[in-house]
């Protein structure tokens, strides 16, 4: 038996208190609000978060093997748990994408080596057709990294409509704008927001014709964002995420040395779209803080290939959006959290009991300790992931990574 004790934030409540857990089961048995050592195992300096997940991962492995070099879901686990992530949800589009019962099967043995727990997405695609279990589903509206996506809008709904019900993430991006705006001189203007909003506006369409539960990806547009929020009004089952890239950094910030590496699909937008995507997470229009983690090797960035390494900044990035964004750390709890458990919870194995993102008896002792005085540097020699590159280096952090507990297991950190 273990404990930790400290200041803990739930997405419901943040209190002072004490929680037991078993170490041979990694499951939390006891909370106690209240009642707690007169010396804190963590200070007032310090927020004890339920393990926080990021649910739009590119582990880059699959039996090709083709794409390991970038990363793998050994490394990309080290990255998240330097980035204070106790579990992802990885994406499909690999050489041998996960497709069908067999794909799906040998890929999700690759992930049996990872320290932490990894959702698989299987792929849809222009002949694909629903697992016999249960899974999340990807689908790429337009052209991106890989194969598998479609060139017409006309081509996804006669697949979509075999996926009735299901657990569906959108890639949101039209592919017959991206085909018109192909030849503009900047990436930016070649995925513009306009395919964007068209895909928004198709895929709702699809969520509600076809009774999907249905996820917006790494959303970019302010525009977009109404859509959303109509959406949902409506009583529609949409949820969104948003990465910390579009939260921070907007086009202007864009210069002729630095472009390439903060090439990426959907791309950066201007301020404004920034600012909007800021203000409706901040008043929970968004439901998932998600990295979209898509490492590419230096030399790959060089030469212009979409795709941001994140996961090693994860929790670094919540203690500046808590800090210097003063957003409430009950809404981080929700969004890196909560939300994210719910998203993986029909998909766990039994061992993690009721899964992750509470503190409470029965679920798995899984913690993101944050200090938010302790200032962090973050340098190149503390990035875990292959890629070994970062959009945040050599920026500094107004906190620290305090410790990571993963299923009742101190994780040990850079």
């Amino acid at each position: 038996m273990s404990s930790i004790s400290g200041i803990f934030v739930t997405h419901e409540k943040i209190f002072k208190g004490r929680v037991n857990y078993n170490l041979e089961t990694g499951l939390i048995t006891e909370v106690h609000e209240g009642k707690f050592p007169a010396n804190l195992e963590f200070g007032d300096e310090c927020f004890i978060f339920p393990g926080f997940g990021d649910i739009h991962v590119h582990a880059r492995e699959d039996v090709s093997e083709k794409d390991t070099y970038k990363e793998d879901f050994l490394s990309a686990s080290k990255a998240a748990l330097n980035g204070g992530v106790v579990h992802i949800a990885d994406m499909p589009n690999n050489p041998i994408p996960p497709i069908d019962d067999e794909s799906y099967t040998k890929k999700e043995e690759l992930t049996y080596k990872s320290p932490i727990h990894i959702t698989l997405y299987a792929g849809i695609g222009p002949s694909t057709k629903p697992l016999s279990r249960n899974v999340p589903y990807k689908a790429f509206m337009g052209p991106s990294i890989g194969e598998l996506f479609f060139r017409t809008n006309a081509e996804l709904e006669n697949v979509i409509q075999h996926y009735k019900g299901q657990n569906v993430s959108f890639h949101c991006e039209d592919p017959v704008v991206l085909e018109e705006f192909k030849t503009a001189p900047k990436h930016e203007d070649r995925r513009p927001i306009k395919a964007e909003l068209l895909a928004t506006e198709f895929a709702l369409y699809l969520i509600e014709k076809y009774e999907l539960k249905g996820k917006l990806c790494h959303y970019s547009s302010g525009e977009g964002l109404e859509k959303i929020k109509s959406a949902k009004l409506k009583g529609l089952p949409v949820t969104c995420e948003v990465t910390p890239t579009h939260l921070y950094f907007d086009r202007t910030m864009l210069t002729e040395e630095n472009s390439k590496w903060f090439q990426m699909n959907p791309p950066l937008r201007n301020p404004e779209d920034k600012a909007a995507l800021l203000k409706a997470f901040k008043e929970g229009w968004i439901d998932f803080l998600a990295t979209d983690h898509a490492p590419h090797s230096i030399e790959e960035k060089q030469k212009g290939i979409s795709g941001i390494s994140q996961l090693d900044t994860y929790g670094l990035f919540v203690v500046h959006l808590l800090v210097n964004e003063k957003v409430n750390p009950k809404l981080i709890a929700l969004t890196a959290s909560k939300n994210p458990a719910e998203f993986v919870k029909p998909y766990l194995p039994s061992k993690y009991g009721l899964g992750f993102g509470e503190i409470k008896v029965g679920f798995s002792a899984s913690f993101t300790i944050l200090n938010l005085k302790k200032n962090t540097h973050f340098v190149k020699s503390m990035i875990q992931s292959k890629s070994g590159w970062s959009p945040f280096e050599n920026h500094t952090f107004p906190g620290a990574i305090e410790k990571v507990i993963f299923h009742g297991k101190e994780v040990k950190l850079n």
